[in-house]
């Protein structure tokens, strides 16, 4: 059973409708008890990330997210809380993941929140993106990122703007786009985190 974290993201159905279209059973809970004994844990997010982390306090969520030791994938805001601050509302998140989340450089003809199809660059191999071409195109909506790292298992540029589209860390893993929305490359990055060992 997949555990989706019921964050109040506006995405939580498309993520729902995307794991039962892979034949996937998962249930929204904010239940701590829920989501320890779930094989897999998704935290989506859609939104401001302090937000989203007053959301996960008042659930007494937190601590919990930081304990678990089964694979865990954060989509968008999601994957940013992952991280240890983020310049939104100057928050402080879960910090699994050293780093700080960063508004999107202010350029000529560059539009912000970055929305929209953009490819990304593989730059580590891990079980979230076995068989996945390089340069692959999946669809973004965010003004925030998360840095390049050595956590960054597939790198995004916008503008003059570098980021990590997708991280791991243990068994914790992000993604900055919306695999939900993200035709066949997105079911494909569902599909292998489904199918790792747990």
């Amino acid at each position: 059973m997949i555990a989706v974290i019921d964050s109040c993201g506006s995405n939580i159905t498309s993520v729902l409708f995307a794991l039962q279209r892979l034949g996937a059973e998962a249930t929204l809970t904010a239940d701590p008890e829920v989501i320890r004994k779930a094989e897999r844990v998704i935290l989506p997010g859609v939104g401001a990330a302090g937000t989203a982390m007053d959301r996960l306090r008042e659930q007494n969520l937190p601590q919990c997210i930081v304990s678990l030791t089964q694979p865990v994938l954060g989509i968008c805001v999601g994957m940013q809380l992952l991280f240890s601050y983020s310049e939104e509302g100057e928050a402080n998140l879960l910090d699994i993941i050293p780093g700080n989340i960063s508004h999107f450089t202010p350029e000529k003809d560059k539009t912000i929140p970055h929305m929209g199809w953009n490819s990304i660059t593989i730059r580590k191999t891990h079980p979230l993106v076995n068989d996945l071409p390089q340069d692959s195109y999946f669809y973004f909506v965010h003004s925030y990122f998360p840095p390049v790292s050595d956590y960054t298992i597939g790198a995004c540029s916008y503008g003059g703007d570098t980021f990590s589209a997708i991280v791991a860390r243990d068994n914790f893993m992000g993604c900055q786009f919306h695999p939900e929305r993200s035709s066949k490359t997105g079911a494909h990055i569902l599909r292998n985190f489904l199918e790792m060992p747990a």
